[in-house]
């Protein structure tokens, strides 16, 4: 499985990946793995500022539904177009092509409870 250096981790199983003082948001591999093949992504948050921790949307998988919990408070931007269509790019591209949210940090020190790589690692026992 690949967690690349450059981005965070959350112990909800998103990554996020700062750009100045916005965020793009997604799954994580070891996630899309668990869950399987997706077949559909429903984010209906964009415009609207989510807390941190709370629901930004929903990821369904053959056998499953999974929420997704925004890592930062923020306010959504944008909404990955592609996954319209294209849902089974969180399983082929979790970290490039399937990224879901494009958020602001309305709180900059959330950042600092995020998970580097090898902490992710530890967390899900690789």
């Amino acid at each position: 499985m690949n967690f690349p250096e450059n981005l965070l981790y959350t112990k909800d199983h998103e990554w996020v990946r700062v750009e100045g003082d916005t965020v793009y948001i997604g799954i994580t591999d070891f996630a899309q793995h668990e869950l399987g093949d997706i077949v559909y992504v429903d984010i209906a948050s964009k415009g609207k500022t989510v807390n941190q921790h709370e629901v930004f949307g929903t990821v369904e998988a053959v056998k499953t539904v999974s929420d997704l919990f925004i890592p930062l408070t923020g306010s959504v931007l944008e909404v990955n177009p592609k996954l319209d269509t294209n849902p089974e790019l969180v399983n082929t591209d979790p970290y490039g092509d399937g990224w879901m949210i494009k958020s602001t940090i309305a709180n900059a020190s959330e950042v600092d409870g995020l998970l580097k790589g090898d902490a992710y690692k530890a967390l899900i026992n690789l």
